[in-house]
């Protein structure tokens, strides 16, 4: 056999291999308890992940499996969900009470999903309840493979900062506060990673740097209603990443940072040896919240100067600088990476769009308690996940599909409490506008994709608005604010099949109805479009004890 055969049979021999190998799998163990914990300095009940708050950091690389079996040990159903990862073809796995049983006390589920062409800052967070008060979060840093060039240069380190709004009450009293149908009202403070202080009482440092060196700070913010700024005292950013896609490097001497959003920014140590202040204040309330941390230089010398760096404008001027950052996050067309399915997605503004959701969010009474919801629907959870109950054909017994039409009812002032279930047609590209009548500023994710950002202004949408749209370099990601008064557009193609939730990230209004599911089903009813449900999935409801449907086959 000549050279060129040998090495033509070689070659073949690798791809075959190189379809049948699995990408690498990462396993973690996580035990969730109560702990007493004091972010505020007040003890309370905290949520804690192996003892930790915030819990544990899975650092993966872009199409790992990742295996994580939790054991419930509160007294409570619980259920992690994995806020950004995509789940292709895999909603069993979101962890939303529309999609799985929850995981009973005393009992364990395992969790087994791959992050699947993605790179980014992530997390994950308890959704049943008001847990996510309670803590039981940490990060999910996705990394881009080893052959594919990131835009920077390698960090020295890599650190995760989670930012928010705390309560005192604990997460038992705020749920009874929501159940009595008030609002949970203000925040008592403000935390970084877990703890808050003041200027002149922080003496552990958060993170060290050592001088000449660039760092790679990935901020999330997991509170419950309040947007914030983050800077750092002498230290500009540049903004590499955000929610999975990098970023035109801008330099920021801030950034605001809504609720349910992450974004990574680079950090140089260039200044004189000492501690210095990372600022983390709330932005847009009447009377504004703050904390402190302090980042060290190793070796340094000096405590951190008392002068704090500015924070933005507030009231109406603050909206319109908030708006215009907004404005500057543009898509690194350049740089190697991930790109959103399918391929080609990325000349959106070249796609033609088959539909438009207009969605209006209000808030109400209803049987004399306060309830929040869309286009007139306040979502309530139906007694068997809404996945299973369409898994199962069983929907005429559980819930209703459109309720909630696409465009806003004439009445805004009513709201009718059901499942919130819209059909989706798969494979369509839709254009989604948000529009916030209300004082307060709002942030939207969906789950089971990356949408397209491509606009936020000021008033009331139109059609004629579309010529304002970013139709090159928007960012893709999975949460966009809303700023009171004003809309926000996105765009996204519903190739993947499967039971997804859109919900306010400010777990109040979600809780009291400010969410929705989107059912995406694949006509073929084909493992191509969507994985069978999982031998371990735990049945509950109405369809325990049902026949197992036929499998979708290839």
């Amino acid at each position: 056999m000549g050279s060129g055969k040998v090495t033509f049979v070689a070659l073949l021999l690798c791809l075959s291999v190189g379809v049948i190998a699995e990408d690498p799998y990462l396993y973690f163990t996580w035990n969730v308890t109560y702990g007493t914990i004091a972010p505020l300095g007040v003890p309370q009940q905290g949520i804690l992940i192996n003892g930790q708050f915030p819990g544990p950091r899975i650092n993966c690389t872009s199409n790992n499996n990742i295996v994580v079996n939790v054991f419930n040990n509160l007294d409570e159903p619980f259920l992690f969900t994995w806020n950004g990862v995509q789940h292709r073809k895999n909603s069993w796995q979101d962890g939303t009470s529309g999609t799985m049983c929850p995981i009973m006390p005393g009992q364990n589920f395992t969790y087994r999903f791959q992050v699947k062409d993605q790179i980014g800052s992530y997390y994950y967070f308890p959704t049943t309840a008001l847990h996510r008060a309670a803590g039981g979060y940490g990060a999910l840093n996705v990394h881009s493979r080893a052959l594919i060039p990131v835009p920077f240069d390698n960090p020295a380190d890599e650190y995760n900062v989670f930012v928010g709004d705390w309560y005192n009450k604990g997460h038992k009293t705020l749920k009874k506060i929501l159940d009595g149908g008030r609002t949970i009202g203000r925040a008592d403070g403000i935390i970084i990673n877990g703890k808050s202080a003041k200027v002149g009482e922080a003496k552990e440092s958060l993170f060290t740097m050592e001088a000449g060196k660039t760092y790679r700070y990935r901020f999330c913010n997991l509170g419950m209603r309040s947007s914030v700024n983050v800077r750092f005292q002498g230290h500009p950013m540049k903004l590499v990443e955000l929610e999975g896609s990098h970023t035109v490097q801008n330099i920021y001497d801030s950034l605001d940072l809504h609720v349910g959003q992450c974004l990574s920014v680079l950090v140089t140590a260039d200044q004189e040896p000492k501690d210095y202040y990372l600022v983390v204040s709330s932005r847009f309330l009447k009377q504004a919240l703050s904390s402190v941390a302090i980042i060290r230089y190793a070796n340094g010398k000096g405590p951190a100067s008392p002068e704090l760096p500015t924070p933005p404008p507030e009231n109406t001027e603050g909206i319109a600088w908030s708006m215009n950052q907004f404005r500057s996050f543009r898509w690194n067309l350049t740089a190697s990476a991930a790109r959103p399915n399918p391929q080609g997605s990325y000349h959106y503004g070249q796609i033609n769009i088959t539909r438009t959701i207009k969605i209006f969010n209000s808030k109400s009474q209803v049987d004399g308690k306060l309830r929040y919801g869309l286009n007139g629907i306040s979502h309530t959870d139906s007694e068997t996940p809404l996945k299973l109950v369409e898994y199962f054909g069983a929907t005429d017994k559980a819930f209703k599909y459109d309720l909630m039409a696409d465009e806003a009812p004439a009445d805004s002032t009513k709201l009718t409490i059901a499942a919130n279930v819209k059909n989706a047609t798969y494979r369509n590209f839709v254009e989604i506008i948000f529009e916030n009548h209300e004082k307060t500023i709002r942030t939207y994710h969906l789950d089971g994709y990356s949408f397209f950002a491509v606009a936020v202004e000021p008033g009331r949408w139109s059609p004629e608005k579309r010529k304002n749209y970013n139709l090159v370099d928007g960012l893709s990601r999975n949460n966009i604010q809303v700023y009171p008064n004003s809309w926000a557009a996105i765009m996204l193609t519903f190739d993947n099949a499967g039971m997804w939730n859109l919900r306010s990230e400010m777990w109040e209004k979600t809780y009291l109805g400010e969410q929705l599911y989107f059912s995406v089903l694949s006509p073929s009813r084909s493992l191509r479009d969507e994985y069978n449900i999982p031998d371990n999935h735990p049945l509950c409801g109405i369809v325990k004890g049902m026949p197992m449907p036929a499998p979708y086959k290839a």
